[in-house]
């Protein structure tokens, strides 16, 4: 069996492993360009200044090598929290990964006090949507557009976080 450490990423090399892992995948498989690589990489340099009591980076290892991350940021808006850049390798799908770093995220997000968490993907991300479906997540709008070499249509879906 596995030996699977949801962490915090703190460790040297982490942030750049977002960068890359997701960037190679997306190219691999879904034949996106480099403008979402760069995104990503715009995404996590916002990591270096985080609240460390509102906000946070996981990663999942996976019998000590990197398998998954996700981030949990303040949007600005008031009481909500950004769910970012969930990632499982596929190497490591099937293992409960990505509701796992969901479910931190959300079990974080309470602990902080927020009252909703906000995220925003798009509509290929089958696995993605069916996590946040299962959190609880609610589509609230579609929208087309063309960026990373297609056209897609980004999704804003939002969960209400009921006190526990």
């Amino acid at each position: 069996m596995a030996q699977i450490d949801i962490r915090r990423a703190d460790r040297p090399g982490d942030l750049g492993w977002i960068v890359q892992s997701q960037g190679v995948y997306y190219a691999e498989a879904l034949g996106w360009d480099a403008g979402y690589e760069a995104m990503v990489a715009k995404i996590v340099s916002g990591f270096a200044d985080l609240d460390p009591a509102r906000e946070a980076v996981w990663i999942a290892d996976v019998d000590g090598e990197r398998a998954g991350s996700v981030a949990l940021v303040d949007d600005g808006a008031p009481g909500t929290a950004r769910l970012r850049i969930l990632y499982v390798d596929p190497s490591a799908r099937g293992l409960g990964l990505g509701s796992r770093l969901v479910g931190e995220c959300l079990g974080f997000a309470r602990d902080a006090g927020y009252e909703r968490v906000v995220l925003w993907t798009v509509n290929v991300l089958d696995s993605a949507r069916r996590i946040y479906q299962a959190a609880g997540f609610a589509l609230g709008k579609e929208e087309s557009f063309r960026r990373f070499g297609h056209d897609l249509t980004g999704q804003d879906w939002e969960l209400e976080l009921k006190p526990q």
